[in-house]
């Protein structure tokens, strides 16, 4: 049996529902630093960042690939279901940087001991997470 799953070449794509495109759009770019790579007539776009993609979507829209299956963002900020983590060197750095482009966390970072961690959010309350390893 050949096993070719996952190989290189292969690449990860993380998936936002989200309610305001342009709100989105520039919190990726100007908060957490993304470069946009191409949009989709408004309704969705696909962004770089620390080599992976990260692709925003409007929520509501069914596709025709998958004609029963619409994307939503959150209802509540604090039920989550899936979370976006960064690993960086710095987490209190890191910390200052995000909160100086407008990046607004729940708590400052704070140390378990194995890491050290804080969370924030986007637009539309789909959680972040910005973590070091200690």
């Amino acid at each position: 049996m050949n096993n070719t799953f996952p190989r290189v070449g292969m690449e990860l794509t993380h998936l936002f529902a989200v309610s305001d495109m342009d709100k989105s759009r520039a919190f990726s770019k100007d908060v957490l630093g993304a470069t946009l790579y191409q949009e989709y007539g408004g309704t969705s776009c696909v962004l770089q960042i620390l080599g992976n993609w990260l692709f925003l979507v409007i929520g509501g829209i069914a596709a025709g690939d998958k004609p029963d299956v619409v994307f939503a963002p959150p209802e509540s900020p604090n039920t989550v279901s899936h979370e976006f983590t960064i690993r960086v060197p710095d987490c209190h750095g890191a910390y200052e940087v995000l909160r100086s482009r407008g990046a607004k966390f729940l708590t400052p970072p704070y140390n378990w001991g194995p890491e050290i961690r804080c969370f924030f959010r986007d637009p539309d309350g789909n959680l972040l997470e910005i973590s070091q390893l200690v």
